[in-house]
């Protein structure tokens, strides 16, 4: 009963990557049967390459999940931990959206090959979050605007009033008897 919590976990995880692979076959199986058997007139060196690319696309995240999702066991062989929680954030998350773009540009370009610049949101993404990433760095190291800037008058009698408040005590009524 100590290891409910990790048991559970892990026949999460083990359900969870099985519903990924399931996708990913999925998509892998209809772009093959649909490209290359119905319209393999139109298929060229570049269908190659994009196959390769979504490949390549789909391994990489699903092996990262797929150790974060192992478990870990003690040395008497009895589970010590169900692996990451696959429902949160971060870079589970990433990895999961990165899946799920991957399958929605495959089987979207089969209509079209204009849906392969869907592909470009991963790294726009990318470049939005480190953006705010490298303004936070960059906002510890360099100097305030507003300090040397001249302040109007409103603003400076806040700031007084404030810097007053602040500078008193505060006093905490009692009953005295």
């Amino acid at each position: 009963m100590a290891n409910q919590g990790a048991k559970k976990r892990k026949e999460e995880n083990s359900r969870h990557m099985a519903n990924l692979l399931r996708i990913i076959i999925a998509c892998n199986a209809i772009y093959v049967v649909v490209r290359l058997l119905i319209f393999h007139s139109s298929f060229s060196w570049k269908h190659w390459i994009g196959l390769t690319l979504t490949s390549l696309a789909y391994y990489l995240p699903y092996q990262q999940l797929a150790s974060m999702a192992k478990p870990s066991y003690g040395d008497d062989g009895e589970l010590f931990d169900g692996g990451f929680d696959m429902s949160t954030g971060g870079i589970c998350g990433y990895l999961h959206d990165v899946i799920y773009i991957t399958s929605f540009v495959q089987i979207a370009s089969i209509l079209s090959d204009k849906f392969w610049y869907t592909y470009l949101v991963i790294p726009a993404f990318g470049v939005y979050k480190s953006s705010g990433l490298i303004k936070g760095l960059l906002s510890q190291f360099m100097p305030q605007g507003s300090e040397g800037a001249e302040e109007d008058e409103k603003t400076r009698k806040k700031r007084e009033k404030m810097e007053r408040k602040a500078s008193r005590g505060k006093f905490v009524k009692t009953r005295t008897r």
